[in-house]
């Protein structure tokens, strides 16, 4: 019981907190809500017992991550972010909601039409070392390569946040 009420919590704050990053105006508020949305995934691993994973949530994503936005925010100039307002118009949110719907409709058919879980472990529990080796394996279906990917896509938005900061003399 208890741990339905703290998932109920801890979704409340991620939805929550996901809605007011999207819908803000300041990117600074933007980046502090995409922050609590983190610490709310890394919470509901917890909550799992995956602490491998939430740790991981915690120093990758919400650490890392998201001090990178906020280090990319701080070197554009503040004249550039000052007049950026986008007004919405009725066809794009028709649009974006249109698109939404799609989407969870392909993932909802798609978690229907499989069995994930059930077919490759019984009882439904997935034991740390399967999901340490899927993350870390460099073999079919296995993650390593994607981090690695991942790691050198930052360094490059890394690169090209000083780059544009450089002021030319």
């Amino acid at each position: 019981m208890a741990n339905q009420v703290m998932f109920c919590i801890l979704a409340v704050v991620i939805l929550g907190s996901a809605i007011y990053s999207v819908a803000t105006k300041s990117i600074m508020r933007a980046a502090t809500f995409l922050l609590f949305v983190l610490f709310g995934v890394a919470g509901i691993y917890f909550l799992l017992d995956y602490t491998f994973l939430g740790a991981a949530q915690i120093s990758i994503y919400a650490g890392g991550v998201t001090m990178i936005y906020i280090f990319a925010i701080q070197l554009v100039s503040k004249h550039s972010l000052q007049g950026i307002t986008e007004r919405l118009r009725g066809s794009k949110i028709v649009a974006g909601c249109l698109a939404a719907l799609v989407g969870c409709a392909m993932v909802m058919i798609i978690l229907l039409k499989q069995d994930f879980v059930s077919k490759s472990i019984p009882n439904a529990e997935v034991p740390m070392k399967l999901v340490g080796d899927t993350l870390m394996g460099s073999e079919k279906y296995q993650y390593v390569l994607a981090f690695e990917f991942i790691s050198v896509f930052l360094l490059a938005c890394i690169i090209g946040g000083i780059v544009i900061s450089r002021k030319d003399k």
